[in-house]
């Protein structure tokens, strides 16, 4: 396959999910399109050999670019440090678009949607292998490993529980309906380090063929999984069984659809739910990573701004909702007739989306300031470092 240059950065992180939010729909042609459509269920295939030890597999997901979803292969990649995990990242219902949550290095697994990608990562947690001490041992029971090759290995069976499904996204109409425990809360709140240069390159990659768009392959992508990242062409590559689920690519240039059209509604093809008309049924706001720029008081101060601006944003949120919700005691009170009552929808609607525009500015424009932190690779010292269990 050939693969052509890219020139303009990864669609899905939640810094310009942020701007899209926060720009009218008349400005999307100008940078993008607000996605609404969610992404295609997760492709069956088969895993990779592990290439070496310390590589940690990273699960492949559907990316967004060049108005279309393309597949990111699957792939191992060397773990940038002794003692971390990958946290694979998600596509979550932002209320009004779908969002794509960035996956992160840390010291534990945080939450990444409840998506079961397989291979370990069943929604919650990670069951492929644990460090001892500088080594990493690897489940045989959830990964494909040599053992001629590598030798710290062990096998727990691993019982899920979880209706498998291949849903790749969280929220919204059809999506996975977790939500973070108390444990993942924490570990979102641990020093973390961004996907390596390997990784990124990698989706740069996958973003060139034009075979792995899901309005190609139609979910089943000939390229699901690679040995190593970017390694597209090699012999090992590991092509989909099957798509996880039906797939009818949106045509995210019409603007309204033919007439007497029904809209589709395959499992993996699901249309944009209702926006959110009041206060209460806005989701909390996703805490972002929090800052690692490797200087341990500008990540204080930075994390310091993210919670006062959290915080200043779920007052916002409560104080609307109670407003809103004393507009319809007094409606009830004065026997207003439908047309006031729909009148009254109308403006919480409107007040609705107006703060959730608000909110996606201010943390974009946060995010601005701290970004150049964000472009630096750090590593957690050696005390940092969470105590291992041996296999």
């Amino acid at each position: 396959m050939a693969i052509r240059s890219i020139r303009s950065l990864l669609f899905g992180s939640l810094l310009f999910a942020s701007v899209m939010l926060a720009l009218p729909a008349t400005s999307f042609a100008q940078i993008g399109i607000s996605i609404t459509i969610g992404p295609p269920a997760l492709p069956v295939y088969e895993q990779p050999p592990c290439p070496a030890e310390g590589y940690i597999w990273t699960p492949g997901y559907w990316a967004y670019g060049d108005d279309d979803y393309y597949w990111v292969p699957g792939t191992w990649v060397m773990a940038p440090e002794v003692g971390l995990l990958w946290t694979p990242g998600y596509w979550g219902w932002g209320g009004e678009s779908f969002i794509f949550y960035e996956g992160y290095w840390g010291p534990h697994v945080g939450f990444y949607g409840g998506i079961v990608y397989g291979f370990g990562y069943f929604g919650e947690g990670y069951e492929g292998g644990r460090w001892d001490h500088d080594r990493f041992f690897y489940n045989r029971s959830v990964n494909n490993v040599n053992v001629t090759n590598i030798h710290n290995v062990y096998n727990t069976t691993v019982i899920n529980n979880t209706t498998v499904n291949r849903v790749s996204y969280n929220g919204g109409n059809g999506g996975i309906t977790a939500r973070p425990t108390h444990e993942q809360e924490a570990a979102a709140s641990e020093r973390h380090i961004p996907p390596v240069a390997a990784q990124t390159q990698h989706v740069q990659a996958a973003r060139a063929v034009p075979e792995l768009r899901a309005s190609a392959n139609h979910g089943k992508p000939p390229v699901a999984a690679t040995p190593k990242p970017g390694a597209l062409n090699d012999r090992a590559v590991v092509p989909a069984k099957e798509a996880g689920a039906p797939y009818v690519p949106a045509n995210h240039a019409a603007a309204q659809p033919p007439a007497n059209t029904p809209a589709p509604r395959p499992e993996n093809n699901v249309p944009r739910p209702p926006d959110a008309s009041h206060a209460k049924d806005l989701q909390p706001h996703p805490r972002p990573a929090p800052p690692n720029t490797g200087d341990p008081k500008l990540d204080q101060k930075y994390q310091q701004q993210q919670d006062k601006l959290y915080s200043k944003q779920e007052q916002d949120h409560q104080k609307l909702q109670q407003r809103q919700e004393q507009d319809h005691q007094r409606l009830a009170q004065q026997n207003a007739d439908e047309a006031r009552k729909q009148q009254l929808e109308q403006q919480h609607q409107q007040q609705t989306q107006q703060l959730e525009q608000k909110h996606a500015q201010q943390q974009q424009k946060l995010q601005e300031k701290q970004q150049p932190a964000h472009q630096i690779e750090s590593r957690p010292p050696k005390e940092n470092r969470p105590p291992t269990e041996k296999p």
